[in-house]
């Protein structure tokens, strides 16, 4: 297996701090714009935007194939993400990425294999090992009751 992938996109400037970033044979072109703070147009994603999103999602594709090869089923995960930024000597950076997520899980043995998973996607996830801040980990896990079945 090839250690090496590249990932590619194209990013064109269409107004002062905004622009679209594009990916061949992907839809849709994303649209983008400093943060309104920075002088940027409101309602736009930011790049600040999409780097939280990049851990938020690398985090639920982690955790969901990690599920799956465990066994684990579980009946939804959302997760909630904030990054912080901080300003320091050499300027603004993100001091700081909180991933929230929650897990319903239906079984309840299943819920030390499900905290464990919870943890480990977080250690696996190749987005968050590969920034430098520290990204902080606040899961909460809820047992779904199935509905009864009517008599």
């Amino acid at each position: 297996m090839n250690s090496t992938h590249k990932y590619q996109i194209r990013a064109t400037s269409t107004a002062v701090r905004s622009g679209v970033a594009v990916l061949d044979g992907i839809e849709p072109a994303v649209e983008f714009s400093a943060p309104p703070e920075f002088k940027g147009r409101t309602g736009y994603w930011t790049p600040e935007h999409f780097f939280v999103a990049a851990v938020a999602s690398c985090y639920v594709s982690t955790f969901s194939g990690m599920a799956s090869n465990s066994n684990l089923e579980f009946a939804f995960l959302e997760i909630d993400a904030q990054g912080t930024l901080t300003e320091d000597p050499p300027g603004l950076r993100f001091s700081e990425i909180v991933l929230r997520p929650r897990l319903a899980i239906r079984n309840p043995e299943q819920k030390q294999l499900a905290h464990r998973l919870l943890h480990k996607a977080k250690e696996n996830c190749l987005i968050g090992r590969s920034i430098a801040c520290p990204v902080v980990l606040a899961p909460a896990l809820v047992i779904e009751e199935q509905p009864l079945p009517i008599a």
